[in-house]
C-alpha cells in the first residue's frame, strides 16, 4: 500500500483517457454506448483484480470493433451476441488451464516493438483532428479506413486541417503545454499528487466555460464534448446492463463468433502484455496464463452483464505507465473511477472537451514512438529492420490485428530464410599445415537446409578434406541424414572429396569417422621444416589471442597418440606462466613436448629431455619460452631465497647487469626475463648433443616471450 497514492493518480489519468475510448469503440462496434462503459468498468475491477500484471489495463479493444460489428449484424441482436462473449470467456479459461499463454514467447521483438511504435503513430494522427475540433471519426477508431466518416487516417487528418475550430485548438494547445511542462515546472510535491492529465481536463472545462461567457466565437458546442448515454445516473444505473439471450446458445453462428473472439482477444491480449512489459520501467514480466484466466473471467462477466468483449489495451496501459503506476491497483482504480463518475457526476463528464483528451493521447503517442528503435533494428541487420518497419507500416495502413499478422509473416519469413541459409557454420581449420574444411551443423537442421548443404559441398575444391560436425545438432531431418549417409559412403566422386564425421553416432546413428590423421604422424612430421613449425605456432597463438582456438576432439587425440607421439616442437617453459603451451599455441595432444621449470633455466636433466625429444621423437624446433611478470626473475632481483631455490635463481642472476639501465621494477623484470631466455638458448647450444642437427638445419632453437596479460607470444630474433 506504500504506493497507493501513485496508483490512485494513475487510475484517474487512465480513467480520463479510457472513458471516451470506451464510448467510441462502442459506437464503432454498433453496440449500445453503455456496453462500452460497462466493459471498461469490468476490465478495471474484475480483470485488474485477477491479473498478475502491474501495468496492464483491460477494456473494450479497438482491434475487435470490426469483428463485433459484423458479428452483431450476422447474429441479428446484441443480446444474442453477448452469449458469444460468455463462450469466448470460457474458452480463454480453458486456454489458461492448458498453459497456452506460452505462445507469447514466440512473438518476435520486431513485432512487439513495431506494435508499440505504430500505436504511437496512430494515436498522434488520429487525435490531431479531435484536437482541431473535427470529430466525425469516433474516438477509439484505430483502423486506417474509418467506417464512421468513410475517410482514412490521412484524409481525415487533412479534413481536420480544413475544419479547424479555434476554441478546440486553443484548448488542445493549452492542454499540450500542461502535459509537457507540468512535471518540469511545478514542484514535485504538487505534481506527484495532481496528475497533468487531470489539470489539462480541468483547464479545458474552465476555458470552455470562459468562452461561453466572454468569447462566444470560441465556444465548443456539445458535439465536441464527451457524450454519455442519455439519462444515465445513479437512479438509472440499470441502463448500463443488458441481459443475454441465452436461447441463442443453439445458434451455430454464436459458437463460431465465440471461438473467433476467444482466439483474437487472446492473441491481442498476449501481444499487448508483451508490449506493456517491454516499456515497464521496473522490468516486470506478466504471467501469461494467469492473464488469459483473468481475461476469461472478465469476458464472462462482460457477457453476462451486457458489456463489450475485453482485452488488454496498450493505449491505456502506456498511459498507466507514463502516469507513474506502481501496482495493479491503478487498473482497479481506473475501473472504480469509471463506475463512480459516470453514475455520480455525469454532468461534469459531459463538459470535457474532446480536444483536451486528444492532447493527452497525443503526448502518450509521442512517448511510444522512438526514432531510436529504427536505428537499433537497422544496426541489428537488414532483416530485423525490414520486419520492424513492415510491422509499423502494416498496422498504420490496415488495423492492429491484420498489421500484426503481416509483421509476423515477414518476421517468420526472415527467420526461415536465415535458417535456410545458415544450417551450419563454415570454418577453415589447419592441423600442422593440413587444411580442413569444417562444417559445424546448427542445433536444428531440417529439409529446408538440404539445398544449402548440397550447394556448399558442390563448391569445394578437388581433394578437399571436409569434417562435418554434428555435436551441437539436436534435430536432424531424415532427408539430411540420408544425404550425409550418401556422402559418407560415396563422397563426391568427381572431386575426390575426403569426408569425415564427428558428433553423430550416439544421437543420429551416423557412424563417426575421422578420415585424416588427427594428430601428427611420422610421415607428416618428416615433411615439416623448422620454419614450418615456427609458422604453425605463430598461427596457433594468433587463434588463441583472438578467441578462435580450434575445437578439438581431445579423447580422439588421446587415443591416436597413445601408441606413439611425433611432436614437432619441444618447448622449455616456466612453471609460473599460468597456462599450458598446448593452449597458448592452439595445438593438440602429442604435438608439443612441454618441459616446465621455474625460470625456464637449463640443467643436465633438462638437456637430456630436449635431446630425447629431438633425437628420439623427431622434434624440429626447440623453443625457450619465458613470460612477463616471472616470479623466478623477481626472486633473482630480490634477496637470496632459502633452500634449493637458491641455485636455480643464481642461474638467472648472472645476467642481472642488463637491469642497470632500467628504473622501474617491471622494466627490470622484463629485461632480465628476456636475457635469461638468450642465456638458456646459449647453454643448450653449448652443452647439448644437438650440434649435428643444428648445423644440418634439421632443427632450430628460438626464444619467445609470453605476455600473461594478453596471451601474445613475442617470437624473439
Amino acid at each position: 500500500m506504500r504506493f497507493i497514492h501513485k496508483d490512485i493518480i494513475s487510475g484517474l489519468a487512465v480513467f480520463l483517457v479510457a472513458m471516451p475510448l470506451c464510448l467510441g469503440i462502442a459506437l464503432a462496434s454498433g453496440a449500445p454506448m453503455g456496453a462500452g462503459l460497462l466493459g471498461g468498468i469490468i476490465g478495471g475491477l474484475i480483470i485488474g483484480a485477477i491479473s498478475g500484471s502491474g501495468n496492464s489495463v483491460s477494456g473494450p479493444a479497438a482491434g475487435l470493433s470490426a469483428i463485433v460489428l459484423s458479428s452483431i449484424t450476422e447474429i441479428g441482436a446484441f443480446n444474442a451476441f453477448l452469449v458469444s462473449i460468455i463462450i469466448a470467456g470460457v474458452l480463454q479459461i480453458i486456454l489458461a488451464l492448458i498453459k497456452a499463454g506460452g505462445i507469447a514467447s514466440f512473438f518476435p521483438s520486431t513485432v512487439i516493438k513495431g506494435l508499440l511504435t505504430s500505436i504511437g503513430i496512430i494515436l498522434i494522427f488520429k487525435q490531431i483532428p479531435h484536437a482541431l475540433g473535427y470529430d466525425l471519426d469516433t474516438e477509439g477508431d484505430f483502423s486506417f479506413s474509418q467506417s464512421s466518416d468513410k475517410e482514412n487516417t490521412f484524409s481525415g487528418l487533412l479534413e481536420g486541417l480544413e475544419h479547424i475550430q479555434m476554441g478546440a485548438m486553443i484548448i488542445a494547445a493549452v492542454s499540450l503545454v500542461i502535459m509537457i511542462y507540468w512535471g518540469k515546472l511545478i514542484p514535485k510535491k504538487v505534481s506527484d499528487v495532481i496528475p497533468a492529465s487531470l489539470v489539462a481536463v480541468a483547464i479545458g472545462i474552465l476555458l470552455n466555460e470562459l468562452f461561453l461567457n466572454q468569447f462566444s466565437q470560441f465556444y465548443i458546442e456539445n458535439n465536441h464534448l464527451v457524450k454519455l448515454p442519455e439519462g444515465i445516473s445513479l437512479r438509472n444505473a440499470d441502463k448500463l446492463f443488458t441481459s443475454p439471450d441465452y436461447s441463442a446458445i443453439s445458434n451455430p453462428l454464436v459458437w463460431k463468433t465465440g471461438l473467433t473472439l476467444a482466439i483474437v482477444a487472446s492473441l491481442e491480449t498476449l501481444l499487448n502484455i508483451e508490449a506493456t512489459d517491454k516499456i515497464d520501467p521496473e522490468g516486470r514480466t506478466t504471467p501469461t496464463n494467469r492473464e488469459l484466466l483473468a481475461q476469461g473471467v472478465g469476458n464472462i462477466f462482460s457477457g453476462v452483464l451486457g458489456g463489450l468483449p475485453l482485452t488488454s489495451v496498450i493505449v491505456r496501459s502506456s498511459v498507466n505507465i507514463s502516469s507513474g503506476a506502481k501496482t495493479k491497483l491503478s487498473a482497479i482504480f481506473h475501473g472504480a473511477f469509471l463506475f463512480l463518475f459516470i453514475l455520480l457526476f455525469p454532468q461534469i463528464l459531459t463538459k470535457i472537451p474532446l480536444s483536451a483528451l486528444a492532447a493527452i493521447l497525443i503526448v502518450s503517442g509521442f512517448k511510444l514512438v522512438s526514432i531510436k528503435d529504427f536505428k537499433v533494428f537497422y544496426n541489428k541487420g537488414l532483416d530485423q529492420f525490414i520486419a520492424f518497419t513492415v510491422t509499423v507500416l502494416a498496422i498504420v495502413f490496415t488495423d492492429l490485428l491484420f498489421g500484426v499478422i503481416i509483421g509476423l509473416v515477414v518476421a517468420v519469413f526472415f527467420i526461415l530464410r536465415s535458417n535456410f541459409k545458415n544450417p551450419f557454420s563454415f570454418v577453415r581449420e589447419e592441423y600442422q599445415n593440413r587444411k580442413i574444411l569444417k562444417l559445424e551443423l546448427s542445433q536444428q537442421v531440417s529439409f529446408f537446409h538440404k539445398a544449402a548443404l548440397e550447394y556448399t559441398i558442390s563448391k569445394v575444391k578437388e581433394n578437399s578434406h571436409i569434417l562435418i560436425d554434428g555435436t551441437r545438432t539436436d534435430f536432424l531431418d531424415t532427408d539430411i541424414k540420408e544425404k550425409l549417409q550418401s556422402y559418407r559412403e560415396f563422397g563426391v566422386p568427381e572431386k575426390h572429396v575426403n569426408f569425415s564425421f564427428t558428433g553423430f553416432h550416439k544421437k543420429h546413428h551416423i557412424k563417426d569417422a575421422i578420415n585424416f590423421p588427427y594428430v601428427l604422424t611420422k610421415e607428416l612430421l618428416e615433411k615439416l621444416t623448422p620454419d614450418d613449425v615456427i609458422e604453425i605456432l605463430k598461427k596457433g597463438n594468433s587463434r588463441f589471442v583472438n578467441g578462435k582456438s580450434q575445437k578439438k576432439d581431445l579423447l580422439r587425440q588421446v587415443r591416436e597418440s597413445s601408441t606413439a607421439q611425433f611432436p614437432m616442437s619441444v618447448i622449455l617453459a616456466c612453471i609460473d606462466s599460468r597456462s599450458a603451451t598446448e593452449l597458448i599455441f592452439d595445438q593438440g595432444f602429442g604435438d608439443i613436448v612441454s618441459i616446465r621449470i621455474a625460470g625456464n633455466v637449463v640443467n643436465e636433466d633438462i638437456l637430456g629431455s630436449i635431446e630425447f625429444a629431438c633425437h628420439v621423437l623427431g622434434a624440429k624446433l626447440i623453443m625457450v619460452l619465458g613470460h612477463s611478470h616471472c616470479g623466478a626473475v623477481k626472486a633473482a632481483l630480490g634477496a637470496n631465497p632459502p633452500g634449493n631455490i637458491g641455485p636455480l635463481v643464481d642461474k638467472i642472476k648472472k645476467s642481472i647487469e642488463v637491469c642497470e639501465h632500467h628504473e622501474s621494477k617491471d622494466e627490470k623484470v622484463q629485461a632480465l626475463a628476456t636475457q635469461n631466455i638468450y642465456n638458456s638458448i646459449q647453454e643448450i647450444k653449448r652443452d647439448s648433443n644437438l650440434n649435428d642437427l643444428l648445423v644440418n638445419g634439421e632443427i632450430k632453437i628460438i626464444g619467445a616471450l609470453y605476455d600473461i596479460e594478453t596471451g601474445v607470444v613475442d617470437f624473439l630474433t
